[in-house]
């Protein structure tokens, strides 16, 4: 069972990584609908809001709790979110508080962790973690009723029907971490490593095809990069799923995918880059690859975890 002060640093590392994430798949989902749509993009604004207030309040919990390690790894926020956010806004008109990404990028990790008024604290998280799974049954909802519309041919969309898919997947995955959680349960850490890398790697090589989508036609260089980055995600997947019968190939698929996951990263944020000052021909704004930059640097922070814990 884990200690008052693992349940509290894993929760608000959690939903620090993921409200973001949860915030903003409702922003580019209520950005790819179309204007008779309204009633759908109000849910998606009630959502946006939603995941805004509680990464608010997962913020002030966090300060002094949360490793160095995750401060530091980019998965939070990047020194490109800000201006992503501001371009984001100005491009859709959707309202996105970057006062929230100033609060974010003054937090500060601590090894020691925050000891006072622990069993408030603990009780603050619990709450906390009560009302983003609550949120989260909410926003799978939406997208689930959002992808039927879509796939019916009852409402259009410019995501890609992938896309939907893809963010519905992560919702669930946030719900089943944040429900191991709630329950105090200790994982057994060879079998996390197959079941997130399992996921993760089918993620970057969908991020990989989105990217290679998005793109106009006369980037040929980076559509033909993200063509193999998707490839080689593929098969990194395919490697994945079979740890489950052998994990003794778990460290060397980890290095592996270790390598990969740095290069995409790198190549998602020459894109971000790009995308920022205008450089990048794209039917896609930089918002977009900041967060899979992020969802890079989560899956690289985890992937240096599991090398360790293989090592032992």
């Amino acid at each position: 069972m884990l200690s008052n002060s693992e349940f509290v640093r894993q929760s608000l590392e959690l939903n620090l990584f993921f409200m973001r994430i949860a915030k903003e798949h409702a922003i580019f989902l209520k950005s790819g609908l179309m204007q008779k749509n309204n009633n759908i993009a109000f849910q998606a604004e009630m959502l946006k809001n939603e995941f805004s207030q509680l990464l608010v309040e997962a913020i002030r919990l966090s300060e002094g709790i949360i490793s160095p390690e995750v401060a530091s790894s980019g998965e939070l926020i990047t020194d490109l979110t800000l201006d992503s956010e501001r371009q984001a806004q100005y491009y859709t008109g959707i309202s996105i508080d970057s006062k929230i990404t100033v609060m974010e990028a003054n937090l500060i990790g601590s090894d020691r962790g925050r000891q006072f008024a622990l069993f408030d604290i603990v009780r603050h998280v619990t709450e906390l973690n009560h009302r983003a799974m609550a949120a989260t049954n909410r926003i799978i909802s939406f997208k689930s009723s959002l992808l039927r519309d879509v796939l019916s041919c009852g409402v259009f969309s410019f995501n890609y029907p992938l896309l939907i898919d893809h963010v519905l997947r992560e919702a669930h995955f946030y719900l089943r971490a944040l429900t191991v959680l709630q329950n105090r349960h200790e994982l057994d850490l060879t079998r996390e490593a197959v079941n997130q890398e399992l996921f993760w790697n089918k993620i970057m090589a969908e991020h990989a095809k989105f990217i290679r989508g998005l793109l106009d036609p006369t980037e040929v260089n980076l559509f033909n990069t993200a063509n193999n980055f998707g490839m080689k995600f593929d098969e990194l997947t395919v490697e994945a799923q079979k740890l489950a019968a052998d994990t003794g190939l778990l460290p060397s698929t980890t290095q592996k995918t270790l390598e990969a996951v740095k290069g995409i990263r790198d190549f998602k944020r020459q894109g971000t880059e790009g995308l920022v000052q205008c450089k990048i021909r794209a039917i896609v704004y930089a918002l977009l690859g900041d967060h899979v930059v992020r969802e890079a640097n989560h899956y690289i922070r985890l992937l240096k975890t599991f090398k360790r814990t293989s090592s032992v």
